[in-house]
């Protein structure tokens, strides 16, 4: 049961991933559960927000697909707490910043969906040439 539940995770992480490299918050839709937070302290204060807000984030900025940036994530690690909780850790690069997500799945009605992200971003650093 572990091997399918951790297949429909890796599902979940590529169609998010699509969804932020697209900017497609239709398909974000589809990851996230309606009552999932998002949250940083990047920027050394809270900054935390319910989905319509951060879909509203999504939809105002240039999609790295349209900025002809090459796709780029890594799924360092999925963890599960039992048959209905994960957790996964993922890096991607994307809009000139590395990011580094921690996110919280639960299984509802059969279908894996993301109930927080917590994440930190930097600003990526380019070497002179």
């Amino acid at each position: 049961m572990m091997d399918h539940n951790y297949q429909a995770i890796v599902e979940v992480l590529e169609r998010y991933y699509d969804g932020l490299y697209k900017c497609d918050t239709g398909l974000l839709a589809t990851v996230f559960h309606p009552q999932a937070r998002y949250a940083t302290a990047s920027e050394g204060r809270l900054l935390h927000l319910d989905m319509p807000s951060y879909f509203s984030i999504v939809e105002n900025r240039t999609s790295p697909q349209s900025r002809g940036e090459t796709p780029c994530f890594d799924i360092e690690s999925i963890e599960f707490g039992g048959p209905v909780t994960a957790f996964a850790r993922m890096r991607c690069f994307m809009l000139s910043n590395a990011y580094t997500d921690f996110l919280s799945f639960l299984r509802v009605d059969e279908n894996w969906q993301i109930i927080a992200k917590v994440f930190h971003v930097e600003p990526v650093q380019h070497s002179s040439e």
